[in-house]
């Protein structure tokens, strides 16, 4: 039935185009059709008649009829929105009150109300045909709209001298129900519309209420959810235990988490949600080890990356959010609160952007792009008309050219995130910049990727037969190289290729390097002599180069080594054995062959002959119609 993917289907499509009061029209009209669709509409002129309330039995018939709650449930969410966003322009700084509030919190009420009949009627599931997902969908769309009920009841007109914490506990009731059945749901079949819903409305409602209720920040929303989730719910409880055994497990699992170290600085986690989130990015990293030790094609190594990159984005998310948090509380930043958060920000985005640029290193390949090998040659799908196999074509500059374009911009990105993680994660702590080791080691990682930049370069200016090019960006490599191998390096390894680079790595591409700017050096050089001015004609005794005239010993003693091969080479002919041709049989008179001679002549003299008697006679008179 995917009820969560119908109201954020619904919303979406809305807000794309207008706000709450045009998101409130659209339902209007879709429940109009909808209330024909299944016959429960009042005809026109007609006098209004209750209809009966929809059964179970009518929605395992038809979707629609349920399509009907939720429709109404929407609509009265909808009005409720607008109605505080209109207020919200006109009034921004004074409290809604009065009929407008009452107003309000009565349409939060309806849809609520609305939503807890559809709960109703999937219950039943043998009679609706409902899932036990539908149920819970159900049962997290009743809390929500519960909540948020909740949520307007506290959170506007309250008079000053109310001091009572309590009142907030229904609101984190139902939202802590709501937020453990959506995260319940994700974990079980993995769509991320459940975290956007819970990113969207869920966890900010229930952080606000839990700072209205006086829980300190340093507790994460998980751990609050799971505080004040309704117990007595048992039916509830069994069905999240049967698609999610660890449901109510999750805010222990930060036990195992509560400090995290990064290059000799150790930091306290203060916020339980980055605990989690540090706790599946150690889990998604030991399943990438093992992932990757079975997979060989270079994109499917990459691809193994993507969990363990989404968890780590959410650690920095958490991270960031708790920073933010303290900012607007006014907390100073010698606090050691936010000093632990610094550190911890620094090591999650440094460990995430490590692990991007091993994403992009698996993509180049095994050796970081060090040697450019050629495809190997394809045979045509054509076959020819005589029926033989085509000859094998080899890789074409054109396609060689592309697969260095893409390995350009791999090495693009991986520059592009180190300069991000010196400018804006090293200016956060301002001890890691005076930190001059890391720095160092940034430098030197950096050098190492901008040297395989330009020897790819390289690659694409031999191709093109431009070998100065090739020769000046091969020795800027060369330079790279040699300061990448004389940085120092991170004394932390890793099974998994991330942005550290080793010695070995560093060493075997600056000798590669050497060698390679050596072979473009030579070739420069005989270019230039192929090109340079030739030896005046006065000074010439033989044209020819030295290597065709060995068996000649030059008078002056001296060689022209400016002449030593024809370069480039030329394409000329090769002296071979000649061929007779017996001219002589047109002219020679041998015996026998004469009288095969006069044969053939009186054949041909027949023939023409013949050719005469069987021309037409010419026709006569004007035009050839005759006189």
């Amino acid at each position: 039935m995917d009820i969560t993917k119908f109201v954020a289907d619904n919303r979406e499509a809305a807000f794309l185009v207008g706000d709450y009061s045009t998101y409130r029209t659209h339902l209007a009209r879709r429940l109009r059709i909808v209330r024909k669709k299944v016959g429960r509409a009042t005809a026109k002129n007609a006098k209004y008649a209750a209809k009966p309330p929809v059964t179970p039995e009518e929605v395992r018939q038809d979707v629609e009829f349920l399509h009907l709650l939720l429709l109404t449930s929407e609509r009265a969410w909808a009005h409720a929105m607008a109605m505080k966003a209109s207020h919200s322009e006109d009034n921004a700084d004074k409290s809604i009150t009065g009929s407008t509030r009452a107003h309000i919190i009565s349409r939060l009420h309806k849809a609520a109300r609305c939503a807890k009949e559809a709960v109703e009627l999937l219950a039943d599931q043998a009679a609706s045909g409902a899932t036990d997902t539908d149920v819970l969908e159900a049962r997290a769309y009743a809390f929500a709209l519960a909540g948020a009920g909740e949520f307007e009841k506290q959170a506007e007109g309250n008079k000053p001298g109310d001091a009572s914490n309590d009142r907030w506990i229904p609101c984190l009731q139902n939202y802590s129900a709501a937020r453990i059945i959506y995260h319940s749901l994700l974990k079980a079949t993995k769509k991320d519309l459940f975290k956007e819903v819970l990113a969207g409305t869920t966890d900010p409602s229930i952080r606000y209420a839990a700072y209205q209720h006086r829980i300190p920040r340093t507790v994460g929303v998980p751990k609050v959810a799971k505080t004040f989730f309704p117990k007595d719910e048992a039916e509830l409880v069994k069905s999240l235990e049967k698609i999610d055994g660890s449901a109510f497990e999750e805010a222990e699992a930060t036990a195992t988490t509560s400090e995290i170290t990064w290059r000799s600085r150790t930091a306290n986690i203060v916020d339980d949600a980055i605990g989690l989130a540090l706790v599946a990015v150690e889990t998604s990293s030991a399943t990438l080890t093992e992932s990757l030790t079975s997979l060989t094609t270079p994109k499917d190594r990459a691809n193994a990356y993507d969990d363990v990159l989404i968890a780590s984005q959410d650690a920095a998310d958490a991270t960031r959010r708790a920073i933010e948090e303290l900012e607007k509380e006014g907390v100073e930043e010698g606090d050691a609160r936010v000093q632990d958060l610094r550190v911890t920000s620094l090591a999650v985005n440094y460990d995430l952007i490590a692990l991007r640029v091993g994403r992009y290193r698996v993509l180049i390949g095994g050796d970081d792009g060090l040697a450019f090998s050629a495809n190997p040659p394809q045979k045509s799908r054509r076959v020819r008309k005589d029926g033989k196999e085509l000859s094998e074509r080899e890789e074409p500059t054109g396609r060689k050219l592309a697969r260095l374009r893409e390995r350009v911009a791999l090495y693009d990105a991986i520059l592009q995130s180190i300069s991000v993680l010196t400018k804006d994660s090293v200016k956060e702590l301002r001890g890691a910049a005076r930190d001059a080791g890391f720095v160092s080691e940034l430098d030197g990682q950096r050098a190492y990727f901008q040297a395989l930049k330009c020897l790819n370069l390289s690659h694409a200016h031999a191709f093109l037969s431009a070998p100065k090019q090739a020769l000046a960006l091969c020795n800027r490599a060369l330079s790279l190289a040699s300061q990448a191998a004389s940085s120092p390096r991170p004394a932390s390894t890793s099974d998994i290729p991330k942005l550290i680079v080793s010695e070995q790595q560093a060493q075997t591409l600056k000798q590669n390097l050497e060698n390679l700017t050596s072979h473009y050096r030579g070739l420069v050089a005989l270019s230039q002599l192929s090109n340079s001015d030739p030896t005046p004609k006065g000074q010439l005794t033989n044209g020819a180069p030295v290597v065709e005239r060995l068996n000649e010993y030059p008078s002056s003693g001296v060689v022209d080594v400016t002449n030593l091969v024809t370069w480039p080479p030329k394409l000329k002919p090769v002296p071979v054995k000649p061929m007779f041709l017996d001219v002589a049989w047109n002219y020679v008179e041998y015996p026998g062959r004469s009288n095969k001679a006069q044969e053939q002549a009186a054949e041909k003299r027949l023939a023409e002959e013949s050719k005469v008697e069987e021309a037409k006679p010419a026709k006569k008179g004007w035009f050839s119609f005759g006189r």
